[in-house]
């Protein structure tokens, strides 16, 4: 069962501005009745570009209700330049935030009010950022997705969701997820470590450590230090009570050694020191 805020179950229950205005500068309209949420929404302009009044209707469930009652309270009053910087996640914190699996609703609220404006500008107008976001619940970029790819070598879709949470509420990018993942990792374990010099190999090496292995190894009361790179070889230390374990060479070929080959090259030879 999902838990709502108090502000959400106020707006369901009392939702503010329902209806239509008969003399509307424009309507912005999002969802569908076949996918069971549907949002039309009324704006009133001024000459002056303030929004004089907002009203809706909306066909779907009580998060749907909630998120197009507070975004007409939240532009009411307001300038359209103001109006163009909502986004979804706006409309969710102002209800106390909304369960992932309903974030979709607050998106559909913004939708709305995107079409609302393209219409009124008579021209295609986007609220978002310039650059592509690919979680609307989140407001996350495809940027930000690449870049945690690629600075913490990312290898599934529930790593992209711990680094960067994409993905994690109402999981509708997935799929657009997957795909960057797989033009990100394509060919990664492939590339040649040598032709790196000798502070990028030691980067390269020395992040996946960090981000996959030191991690994993602190939990049990050890640690590692890199020492060294040399093309393929990796010379580490291991610390703490990996340094007196029985199993250390253990843990160095089938935990470091293989992380390394996993994320970086498989021709890695990993060397304790």
């Amino acid at each position: 069962m999902w838990k709502y805020t108090d502000e959400v179950m106020d707006h369901y229950r009392n939702p503010r501005n329902v209806g239509e205005i008969e003399d509307a500068t424009v309507i912005g309209e999002a969802g569908s009745l076949a996918c069971g949420d549907k949002l039309k929404l009324y704006l009133k302009v001024s000459k002056d570009g303030i929004v004089e009044d907002a009203k809706f209707q909306t066909f779907g469930c009580g998060s749907a209700v909630a998120s197009s009652s507070i975004l007409t309270e939240m532009i009411i009053g307001k300038t359209l330049e103001e109006v163009k910087k909502i986004t979804n996640k706006d409309i969710a914190d102002k209800l106390g935030g909304l369960p992932p699996q309903k974030m979709h609703c607050s998106v559909m609220g913004r939708e709305a009010l995107e079409d609302a404006l393209s219409k009124y500008y008579n021209e295609e107008i986007e609220i978002k950022p310039q650059e592509k976001i690919i979680c609307q619940c989140g407001n996350i970029s495809e940027d930000t997705i690449r870049n945690a790819i690629r600075d913490k070598h990312l290898q599934t879709i529930e790593q992209v969701g711990d680094a960067t949470s994409a993905g994690t509420m109402c999981g509708n990018c997935l799929q657009e997820i997957a795909k960057i993942l797989e033009e990100e990792t394509k060919g990664l374990n492939n590339f040649d470590i040598t032709k790196l010099n000798k502070t990028q190999q030691i980067l390269k090496v020395y992040g996946v450590i960090e981000d996959h292995v030191a991690g994993e190894l602190r939990k049990d009361g050890g640690d590692i230090e890199l020492v060294d790179v040399d093309n393929n070889k990796v010379y580490v230390s291991l610390k703490g009570c990996c340094k007196s374990c029985k199993n250390s060479q253990l843990t160095l070929k089938n935990f470091v050694e293989h992380s390394l080959r996993e994320y970086l090259s498989p021709d890695i030879e990993v060397i304790g020191v």
